[in-house]
């Protein structure tokens, strides 16, 4: 039986051992490591590779949002599943925008989170039923807002650094060095960045930026 590798990330000690007591009953399930903030997770998800990262929101460096960000853009097939006491539809649409493959509260019985678990395994998305219906209602004010804006208007607080450091002419190595991230997700940025403001090469993202002061020198 193929097992699904899971990571546990949460600043809480006995919350990630309850946590793993319930899924390690579980024959189809093994808990590879523990994460207490942000950066400790980046760090073992690249050397662990797990199949399914469950989440928290609140951590004491960077927020599991970021946390999510980052870890999907350089691990792609990484399922991530946040697990937070949080039940706004703001919080939860954020997560999905990360990255995240589903939403669970942290009240949630232990069925039902190792129902996510699978459901994230399999690449399926899992909502938790109490916030199911005001997510998908704000999921879908946020793509009529979309729709009504420019692509450029798209563009995250971490693409925006990206771009204005493109436009100073910095290479990705320069850019990694100095927003203490990997040259790959460097990378990706550029790509999404590139997609959103449909230009072809580095060179159009800073005239197009210019052009429509999308950045302040």
């Amino acid at each position: 039986m193929r097992q699904i590798r899971i990571l546990l990330v949460d600043d809480h000690p006995l919350l990630r051992q309850g946590i793993r007591k319930v899924l390690e009953f579980e024959a189809d399930m093994r808990v590879v490591g523990e994460a207490g903030n942000g950066e400790e997770a980046l760090k073992l998800a690249r050397r662990l590779q797990p199949l399914v990262i469950i989440m928290d929101i609140n951590l004491p460096d960077i927020s599991g949002i970021e946390a999510t960000r980052l870890i999907k853009a350089e691990l792609p097939d990484t399922k991530i599943l946040a697990l937070t006491i949080h039940d706004n539809d703001e919080y939860v649409v954020q997560m999905v925008r990360a990255g995240a493959t589903g939403y669970i509260l942290k009240d949630v019985d232990p069925g039902g989170l190792v129902k996510a678990v699978r459901a994230a395994a399999k690449g399926e998305s899992y909502i938790s039923p109490s916030i199911a219906g005001k997510v998908f209602e704000a999921l879908n004010r946020l793509s009529r807002q979309e729709e009504s804006l420019p692509r450029e208007r798209l563009l995250t607080n971490r693409e925006q650094e990206v771009l204005e450091l493109i436009v100073q002419g910095c290479s990705n190595a320069k850019i990694a060095e100095l927003l203490a991230i990997s040259e790959k997700t460097v990378k990706n940025h550029v790509t999404s960045v590139l997609r959103k403001l449909n230009v072809q090469d580095r060179t159009q993202a800073a005239v197009h930026a210019l052009k429509n002061r999308l950045v302040h020198l």
